[in-house]
């Protein structure tokens, strides 16, 4: 048990994807890869996460759960970095899981120079080994996969689940990018459901891929392959809150019948806006509120001589909005060569509103969606690229349902 204490908290934090600095030189290959990344930080997340542990020391949460993609591209090197930049945590269980991209991931590099280089990658043994901390409280281990639980406090048990779809070897390839449980795990999973329940504890489930579909539109493979036994199992045993990650998305979905359980996706933190979740614990209720981190109040003061880690919200922000509105750009420049100013604005239009929906503040009013939708930017856009309607339809939310707060009661 990691607490007596019958209110407490933790936190939660996903996909942080880091890749140690010993891998790379700054150099052109490393250049080309961080404008790749799919509007990822390379650059600076040892010292974001060593500025995010600084914060942790001073505010002492029971415990820091990451669901999934601990590493950039499966780095061993890079896992060893993680667990070296939070072992200084003392009253706080650092809680890992991993995701899609840590475990044989045949796209572990490093950098040097102009050129590419294998990396080592991580078995699931080595996993263990480099994250014995996380295990060292484990109520149960499941000695077919990475899943284990641990007892959060006298009333809530914390059931992480491993969905990955890994081999056992090292790989050559790209990693699987939908996973799923299995029948030897679910069963594992079904056994700390029923000590749970013989032990009047509650559960709080935690797993990479998904249980809902949080985008109708963009949803392959990350909804967990075997969703349809899960949602079953959690219904059975009256689960009432998931947290996932994978879609890099902050987005809250409340029980789909007759699944009881509210799944809160956590955004990636090396990306958008360094959300992170703060999960408040008491007897008869759980109340989530996503954060973003403040990363200027916890840096030193050598760090804070750096302009881009002072602002690093703009930073991110920029990187994402540059990446997605320059995919869109240089698909229509080819048609629109005449008119760069209308595909700039294309492609601004498009990355706002993806950034919207991966902060989770996509909440609108119908009025200034219809008025959106008859600009003539947007029209502009669907006409030239009627492939991504559907999508763009996806993206905002009238109703009152928030992304970035719930409560669930017991």
């Amino acid at each position: 048990m990691l607490t007596q204490d019958k209110k407490t908290s933790f936190w939660v934090i996903s996909d942080t994807h880091l890749i140690a600095d010993s891998l790379h030189d700054h150099g052109q290959a490393f250049s080309q890869m961080q404008k790749t990344s799919q509007g990822k930080d390379l650059y600076y997340q040892e010292t974001a996460l060593s500025a995010f542990v600084r914060m942790a020391q001073k505010k002492k949460p029971a415990a820091i759960v990451v669901t999934g993609d601990v590493t950039f591209n499966g780095e061993r090197v890079s896992a060893e970095k993680f667990a070296e930049i939070f072992k200084p945590l003392e009253e706080t269980q650092l809680l890992v899981l991993p995701g899609n991209h840590d475990i044989y991931d045949g796209w572990a590099r490093e950098f040097r120079g102009k050129k590419q280089y294998y990396a080592g990658q991580i078995s699931p043994r080595m996993w263990r080994n480099i994250f014995k901390t996380s295990y060292k409280n484990a109520v149960s281990v499941d000695d077919k996969s990475l899943a284990y639980s641990v007892q959060l406090n006298p009333d809530y048990l914390l059931i992480l689940a491993d969905s990955n779809d890994y081999g056992k070897e090292e790989a050559t390839t790209a990693p699987a990018t939908a996973g799923f449980l299995g029948r030897e795990q679910r069963r594992w999973i079904k056994a700390q459901l029923q000590y749970a329940s013989e032990n009047n504890l509650q559960v709080i489930f935690c797993m990479h891929h998904n249980l809902y579909a949080h985008n109708p539109a963009v949803n392959k493979g990350y909804v967990v392959g075997d969703y349809r036994e899960l949602r079953k199992l959690l219904a059975q045993y009256n689960v009432k809150l998931v947290f996932s990650g994978h879609i890099h998305a902050q987005n809250i979905m409340l029980p789909q019948d007759p699944c009881p359980a509210t799944e809160v996706v956590t955004a990636s933190f090396c990306s958008n806006d360094q959300g992170y979740g703060v999960v408040k614990v008491s007897p008869k209720e759980v109340s989530y509120t996503c954060h973003h981190f403040k990363m200027k109040d916890y840096l030193t003061d050598k760090e804070k001589q750096n302009w881009t880690l002072t602002h690093f919200h703009d930073y991110l922000e920029n990187i994402q909005l540059g990446t997605i509105s320059a995919e869109l750009m240089q698909k229509n420049l080819y048609q629109n060569h005449d008119d760069l100013d209308t595909v700039r604005k294309m492609g601004r239009l498009f990355g706002e509103m993806n950034y919207h929906f991966f902060t989770g503040k996509n909440h609108i009013e119908s009025e200034e969606l219809q008025k959106l939708k008859k600009s003539p930017i947007y029209q502009r856009l669907i006409a030239d690229n009627p492939h991504y309607e559907l999508y763009l339809q996806t993206l905002y939310d009238m109703s009152n349902h928030d992304n970035l707060h719930v409560k669930i009661k017991y």
